[in-house]
């Protein structure tokens, strides 16, 4: 098999074709493309998902926080809340939500993470994945297979749009984790090729045209709650999409318009931190703090 990885209904039609999820179509693909057993390449992603598992755990530290004093401990704060029951939209979502803010936290304070897609959108898909595998009692092992999926979502968006906040925006970043992660929450919960696909349209769909505005120039705010945000959404997507609800718009056209939309956005907007929140003017004295120099605002 040579899958092109330029559309995901063509991962979706081969699936459906030899009856496998997709995940199981991506690891065989993999394993003959780089010349390794499927076992050797699942071992790979296995080692990614368990460095997810590690940043998810360490960036709970109610002590962690990042050079610049911008962000630590948040997802402590999130994971008491969930613990003492004033998580008032049930354990599962909050424990989504503090993952996601501890892996981005982590990150920030330069503890090492699973770039997926980006560093910036790291903690969506582990927060996603470790969340529902800890609810639901879902073993590890299919847990690491939706990665594949998730993994090939990734590619095909990186292919036809962007993955980068520099070229298209945050819809590019925590909108591409969102997909990733709500593809793989699709096929892991039951869901059919055809389901994977409207969830990864479903997600883009919702987060179009957010932009890339970090106070600072830092990774941390806005992009920190973001990645919560993102993680809200793939859960969104997800369940739509399980409930058999389509997705009106195709996802390779959901893809295409992403691109155009990171492509008419003003470079203020992409990962300058020359407009948007960096230029407010707590973003303004934050960075003058920080750096001893200040954005101009708007």
């Amino acid at each position: 098999m040579n899958l092109s990885y330029h559309t995901i209904e063509e991962l979706a039609q081969i699936a459906q074709l030899q009856n496998k999820p997709i995940s199981a179509i991506v690891l065989e693909d993999q394993a003959c493309s780089m010349e390794l057993t499927q076992e050797e390449i699942f071992s790979t992603m296995e080692k990614s998902f368990h460095v997810m598992q590690e940043s998810a755990k360490n960036g709970m530290d109610p002590d962690l926080r990042s050079a610049s004093g911008l962000s630590g401990g948040a997802a402590y704060k999130m994971k008491q809340a969930v613990e003492q029951g004033r998580s008032h939209f049930g354990p599962l979502f909050g424990n989504a939500l503090s993952m996601a803010l501890a892996v981005a936290e982590y990150n920030s304070s330069m503890g090492r993470i699973v770039a997926a897609p980006t560093a910036g959108s790291c903690g969506v898909l582990p927060a996603a994945l470790i969340s529902v595998m800890e609810d639901k009692k879902i073993p590890e092992r299919e847990i690491v297979m939706s990665l594949f999926t998730a993994s090939a979502v990734g590619m095909v968006i990186a292919k036809n749009a962007s993955i980068s906040g520099a070229e298209g925006g945050c819809q590019a970043e925590v909108g591409t984790a969102s997909a990733m992660a709500a593809c793989a929450l699709t096929e892991v919960l039951g869901g059919t090729p055809l389901m994977v696909v409207d969830s990864c349209a479903i997600a883009l769909k919702n987060i179009l045209g957010l932009v890339c505005d970090p106070v600072a120039g830092l990774v941390e705010v806005p992009c920190i709650k973001r990645n919560a945000m993102g993680v809200a959404n793939a859960f969104v997507a997800s369940e739509l999409a399980l409930a058999g609800i389509r997705s009106v718009i195709p996802a390779e056209e959901v893809i295409q318009s992403m691109k155009r939309v990171g492509r008419q956005m003003p470079p203020s907007l992409k990962e300058t931190a020359e407009g948007g929140l960096a230029v407010t003017p707590t973003g303004c004295r934050l960075c003058q703090e920080i750096f001893g120099s200040s954005k101009t605002s708007r």
